[in-house]
C-alpha cells in the first residue's frame, strides 16, 4: 500500500498538471505578436500532453486508493510571449523537482509502476523545459 506521503505527492502532481494544461492552453489563445503562431502552437501541443499526464497520474492515484484532486495550483498566464515562456520554464522546473522526489519515494516504497510512470513523465517534462528554454534564447 502506498504511503500517505506518496498519495499526497501524486495529488500535488495532478494539481500541477491541471494548472499547466489550462495555463498553456490559455497562453496559446492569448499570445500576441510576431511569434504567436509558432510559440502558441508549442503551448497548445504541450497543454494537451500535460492533460494526458494529469489523467495518467489520477488513474494511478485512484488505483493506489487515493482521491484525485480537481484543484489546480495557481495559474499564471503572463502578458508577453517572453513572460509566458519564463513562467512556463519555472513551472517545468518545479515539476521536474517534484517528479524526481516522487520517483525516489515510490522506489523506496517498492512501487515499480509509479516509478515507471513518473520516469516517462519526467522525460516529457524535461523536454518541455528544454523547449521553453530554447525559445527564450536570443
Amino acid at each position: 500500500m502506498a504511503s500517505k506521503e506518496l498519495l499526497d505527492k501524486l495529488n500535488d502532481a495532478i494539481a500541477r498538471e491541471i494548472q499547466v494544461s489550462v495555463q498553456y492552453m490559455w497562453q496559446h489563445v492569448m499570445i500576441k505578436g510576431l511569434h504567436a503562431p509558432s510559440v502558441g502552437g508549442v503551448f497548445k501541443k504541450i497543454a494537451i500532453t500535460e492533460m494526458k499526464h494529469a489523467e495518467e497520474i489520477a488513474e494511478r492515484l485512484d488505483y493506489l486508493g487515493g482521491v484525485p484532486t480537481t484543484k489546480p495550483t495557481p495559474i499564471e498566464i503572463g502578458k508577453t510571449a517572453k513572460d509566458m515562456l519564463q513562467i512556463n520554464k519555472k513551472a517545468e522546473e518545479g515539476a521536474i523537482t517534484l517528479y524526481k522526489d516522487i520517483i525516489a519515494l515510490a522506489d523506496k516504497e517498492g512501487d515499480a509502476v509509479t516509478v515507471s510512470l513518473f520516469t516517462d513523465i519526467l522525460a516529457a517534462e524535461e523536454e518541455h523545459h528544454n523547449q521553453f528554454s530554447t525559445l527564450l534564447e536570443d
